[in-house]
C-alpha cells in the first residue's frame, strides 16, 4: 500500500511539474506575441537550413523579409515575394515571371505572415533548454501541433530572454526533415516607402514579363 501510495504521489508531482512547465513556455511565448504586436513593422535577416540525412539534402540559404501586419515582402533564393493583404505575387527575376495568386490557406505552411506569430495556437507547449550563445540567453520552447495529421512532427522556438524576440526555429518534419530558421538581424519600426506592399503590374509587364494568374 505505501509503495502505491508513493508511486500515485510521484505521477500526481509529475504531472503538476508538466502542467507548470507548459503554463511557463505559454507566458513566455505571449510575451513575445505582445512585443511583435506593438511594432508598427519589422525587418528580418535570417540564415535558412534545410537538412535531410537519410535523403541527401544539406540546403543552406540567407533571404530577408520586411512585415507591417499581415503584408510582407519576402525575398529569398534570387526571387521576391509580396503579399499586399489580399493577393500574392511571386516575382523570379530569372524566369521573367510573375505569379499572382490567393493566400494559401495550408495551416501547416510557415508563410512570412505568420513567421513571428504561428505559435499562438494549435500547439501543446513545453519548456526545454536554456542555451549561452555569444553572451544571449536563449530558452527554448517545445512547441507539439495538436492536429495528428499534420507533417510537422514538432518545433523548437528559441527565444531571447533579454529582448522577448525569436532567435532560431527549428521545425523537424515526420519525413526526418530538419528545417533551421536562424535570425541574423532584427530591426523595428523602420521608415518605410508608401508602395513597398503595392504591386506595379504595369511596370514588370512593360519589363516583359510574363504573368500567371492562377
Amino acid at each position: 500500500m505505501k509503495k502505491i501510495t508513493l508511486l500515485f504521489i510521484g505521477i500526481v508531482s509529475m504531472h503538476m511539474a508538466t502542467a507548470q512547465d507548459a503554463q511557463k513556455a505559454k507566458a513566455l511565448l505571449d510575451e513575445v506575441y505582445n512585443k511583435v504586436k506593438g511594432y508598427d513593422n519589422i525587418f528580418v535577416d535570417f540564415k535558412f537550413d534545410l537538412k535531410n540525412t537519410e535523403a541527401g539534402i544539406n540546403q543552406e540559404t540567407r533571404g530577408d523579409v520586411t512585415l507591417a501586419g499581415d503584408k510582407y515582402l519576402f525575398n529569398y533564393l534570387g526571387s521576391q515575394q509580396l503579399f499586399d493583404g489580399s493577393k500574392v505575387y511571386t516575382i523570379v527575376p530569372e524566369n521573367e515571371e510573375v505569379t499572382i495568386e490567393n493566400p494559401s490557406d495550408d495551416g501547416d505552411a510557415m508563410t512570412p505572415s505568420k513567421m513571428l506569430t504561428f505559435y499562438q495556437d494549435g500547439h501543446n507547449y513545453a519548456w526545454d533548454i536554456l542555451q549561452n550563445v555569444e553572451g544571449r540567453k536563449i530558452q527554448y520552447v517545445k512547441l507539439t501541433p495538436i492536429d495528428s495529421d499534420t507533417e510537422i512532427k514538432s518545433r523548437l522556438l528559441g527565444i531571447d530572454v533579454g529582448t522577448k524576440h525569436i532567435y532560431r526555429l527549428i521545425e523537424t518534419g515526420k519525413n526526418g526533415t530538419v528545417t533551421t530558421i536562424t535570425v541574423n538581424s532584427f530591426k523595428t519600426d523602420q521608415p518605410l516607402s508608401k508602395t513597398l506592399f503595392t504591386f506595379d503590374e504595369a511596370k514588370y509587364e512593360d519589363e516583359g514579363y510574363y504573368i500567371i494568374r492562377n
